[in-house]
C-alpha cells in the first residue's frame, strides 16, 4: 500500500467548498478498487490549509489504474477548481516508525 498526501492551502476558494467537493468525490473513490480509504483533514491554526490522505493499493494502481480509469474524469471534475491551491500531491510509503493506541 502506498498513501498520497495532497495538501491545500485555499487562497480562492472557501473551506466549505472543499469540503463540500469531496464529499461528493469521495464516491468515486469509494468505488474505484485501487483506492483503500481517504481522509480530509482541516489545520485547527489555519482553516485554510487541508491535507487529505488517500491509501492506493500501490503507486501504479494510482497513476495507471484509477487515473486511467472510469472513475478519475467525474473525481476530477468534482476538485478541479482547487487544483491551483495544491502546495504538495506526493506518494509516501510508510516505515517501521509507528504506534497507536
Amino acid at each position: 500500500m502506498i498513501t498520497e498526501y495532497i495538501r491545500y492551502h485555499l487562497t480562492t476558494h472557501t473551506p466549505d467548498a472543499l469540503v463540500q467537493a469531496y464529499e461528493q468525490a469521495g464516491e468515486h473513490l469509494r468505488a474505484a478498487p485501487e483506492c483503500q480509504g481517504y481522509s480530509l483533514a482541516q489545520c485547527r491554526e489555519e482553516p485554510a490549509a487541508f491535507v487529505l490522505r488517500i491509501d492506493w493499493t500501490s503507486a501504479d494502481a494510482h497513476m495507471e489504474g484509477f487515473r486511467r480509469g472510469e472513475n478519475f474524469p467525474p473525481f476530477l471534475a468534482l476538485i478541479r477548481p482547487f487544483v491551483g491551491e495544491i502546495t504538495e500531491m506526493r506518494h509516501y510509503s510508510d516505515t517501521h516508525v509507528a504506534w497507536a493506541r
